[in-house]
């Protein structure tokens, strides 16, 4: 009988979450870099109907986002057997999504990136070339459920320099470049 593989042992898909605008992709690029892991962005998933939809200003549902989430944790899965742990970014903002993601083949941990509503729309305004608009922004905020006690993962405040952030992430889940 085969025993189950310890989670120190297995590969750690690291999972930035948090609202569009927060900063899940400038902090997973860092911790990407300091790690040597390979970064993947959730948006990448979406199928182009998920995207059409966003982009005419429609929240997605969660039967939107079923073949998203498995998407992402089948590539999680697909990395974790080749001995890979990665960084990715993805809302994650349900538990019910988490769950989801948490049937990777891999430790799946999340950091939960935390932040004023008001400077995540005064980002968003500023933000080009992404499908997101800024009036789906509350339905995000009002659909985040915050990480659980028996959830994996951190909840980081991204009032300092990304740097700074990064730093205390990493420290706080005990990974090391």
């Amino acid at each position: 009988m085969e025993m189950p593989m310890d989670d120190a042992a297995r590969p750690t898909a690291l999972i930035i979450m948090g609202p569009s605008g927060v900063g899940k992709s400038t902090t997973a690029e860092l911790i990407a870099a300091r790690l040597g892991w390979p970064f993947a962005e959730a948006d990448e998933f979406h199928p182009k109907a998920n995207i059409d939809k966003m982009t005419s200003g429609v929240a997605l549902n969660d039967d939107d986002r079923a073949p998203w989430l498995a998407a992402i944790r089948d590539w999680i899965s697909r990395e974790a057997e080749s001995g890979v742990s990665t960084v990715l970014t993805c809302s994650a903002l349900k538990r019910s999504y988490r769950d989801i993601l948490r049937q990777a083949g891999a430790r799946v941990r999340f950091v939960a990136l935390k932040a004023d509503p008001e400077l995540v729309a005064s980002r968003l305004e500023h933000r080009r070339g992404h499908f997101m608009p800024k009036s789906l922004l509350q339905s995000q905020f009002s659909d985040l459920q915050p990480l659980a006690s028996d959830e994996d993962g951190v909840t980081v405040s991204v009032d300092a320099t990304p740097e700074e952030v990064v730093r205390g992430i990493l420290g706080q889940l005990g990974l090391r470049p």
